[in-house]
């Protein structure tokens, strides 16, 4: 849940890093190319390729990217029940990504006290046995259910996104929630949340 936070500042760092490295790879070429406000290092193994310094995405990871090497930058932590209060702050939702991977079953119920809202249930990495366990267990607390590819681009090859398919029920219950959420922070008032749910 705080990877975006994480990731804002990652990129000038790691860039910094290589330029004392004598590798003059700008911040300013990785966010081009991530064409978004929070680019990782995969973005900043795709300009290292890009630009020459690097033969291959492995390459790029192996010999600055990696945890321990030159270039890497340790993520930021942030407390997940302080994470939860961030996103309903901004007005979102806050759910659990791919719980099943997480191997973090026990502290769910403490997530749901903090205010978590949903459980990625549906995943690409997610059999069927999984999925089947998290909806149970959204269902016990009351959770929404989500889904996703988590597709990060071209990186692995084939990109994942559309992989998966959620039954449209749940996207109904995330809309509501997700219009309740933007009411209590102040991003919406009621009777706009209304006429948006009619229409």
């Amino acid at each position: 849940m705080g990877s975006p936070v994480r990731s804002v500042g990652s990129s000038p760092t790691v860039a910094a890093r290589l330029n004392r490295l004598g590798i003059p790879l700008k911040a300013d070429a990785v966010f081009a190319l991530a064409n978004c406000r929070a680019p990782g290092r995969p973005h900043v193994a795709r300009v290292l390729v890009k630009e020459g310094f690097c033969a291959s995405l492995d390459e790029a990871f192996e010999r600055f990217l990696k945890k321990d090497r030159p270039a890497w930058v340790p993520k930021f932590k942030m407390a997940a029940h302080e994470a939860i209060a961030l996103i309903h702050h901004a007005g979102g939702v806050a759910v659990m990504a791919h719980p099943g991977l997480n191997r973090t079953d026990e502290i769910i119920p403490e997530l749901v006290a903090a205010g978590l809202d949903g459980l990625e249930c549906f995943h690409s990495k997610h059999n069927a046995a999984m999925s089947a366990h998290y909806l149970r267990m959204a269902g016990v607390h009351q959770l929404l259910v989500t889904g996703g590819s988590d597709c990060h681009g071209m990186n692995k090859g084939q990109p994942l996104i559309g992989g998966i398919k959620l039954p449209y029920e749940f996207v109904e219950r995330m809309k509501d929630k997700m219009l309740q959420r933007a009411v209590e922070s102040g991003f919406l008032i009621a009777d706009a949340a209304c006429a948006t749910r009619k229409s």
